[in-house]
């Protein structure tokens, strides 16, 4: 298998840089790809350092690596351009076209994206953040605050899930993991059920769910085919009694997940991302 060295070079966190570039990434199969970030390249010391590493990359595998960069400042990228890498310049390839458009030119000023610039958006993703802790598998029970509560079994990514929605789009999402007791009952718990018009199902296969559980808990009742099999029958039929919109995870990235559910509820995104 051919294996490239994939550099996200940022003048910040290289969160843009590293999204962008494993999207494009993953059109490509049957390649490996050993990604390397190199963030907070802030001054032309650490514009040179970064050169030099990925110049040693390219000498010890004898192939040029893959630059992403979204270096805003002309002087830094000026000088990570002559590397001897694939440059594929995030920045100008958007922005140049926006400014003619616009007819406006670019700050060009670093730290935009991912900084505090506007705190009312910083504070409404920490208070979405504290919320989706507070009210976690089923603690805190602030239901009426909530956007969403996500409901389940036990491991089908539920506290995940919640704390992408409320680090990328500000959304208060809380969660509740169906127990044996709650599923031996047959009926939606108590606690839930002023909120029904607020709860989202996610489910997961058998198979998948086993082998989750059992990276937790190797070789207990609670990783085994039979308990993961009544718990997720039990739990699809609680969804169908209720009429609770469901989403299986198996095939599913955090990111998706929570894109269908904000997408099938209709849930307003305080934040963009």
């Amino acid at each position: 298998m051919s294996r490239r060295t994939v550099f996200f070079v940022s003048d910040q966190t290289g969160v843009t840089a590293e999204t962008l570039g494993h999207s494009l990434m993953t059109q490509f199969e049957g390649l490996e790809f050993r990604a390397v970030t190199l963030p907070f390249v802030l001054s032309v010391d650490k514009a040179h350092e970064a050169v030099r590493r990925i110049n040693r990359a390219a000498d010890e595998e004898g192939v040029r690596p893959i630059i992403f960069s979204t270096l805003v400042q002309d002087e830094l990228r000026a000088i990570v351009v002559e590397a001897h890498g694939l440059f594929l310049d995030m920045f100008s390839a958007f922005v140049g076209p926006l400014e003619r458009e616009l007819n406006v030119l670019s700050t060009h000023r670093a730290g935009r994206a991912h900084g505090m610039a506007d705190l009312a958006a910083y504070t409404t993703r920490i208070n979405a953040t504290n919320f989706s802790l507070a009210n976690d598998d089923g603690t805190g029970g602030d239901y009426a605050h909530a956007d969403v509560v996500l409901v389940g079994v036990s491991r089908v990514g539920k506290t995940p899930t919640c704390l992408y929605m409320a680090l990328q789009y500000g959304v208060f999402a809380a969660n509740y993991p169906f127990t044996e007791d709650d599923l031996e009952t047959g009926r939606l718990p108590a606690r839930l059920e002023p909120f029904r018009k607020k709860l989202y199902a996610l489910t997961i296969t058998p198979e998948r769910l086993q082998q989750i559980r059992n990276e937790r808990r190797p070789e207990s009742r609670y990783a085994s085919h039979q308990q993961v099999t009544y718990e997720l029958r039990a739990a699809e039929a609680l969804f169908a009694r209720y009429a609770i919109p469901s989403l299986n995870t198996t095939e599913c990235s955090i990111e998706e997940i929570a894109s269908r559910i904000l997408n099938t509820t209709g849930i307003e995104r305080r934040l963009r991302p």
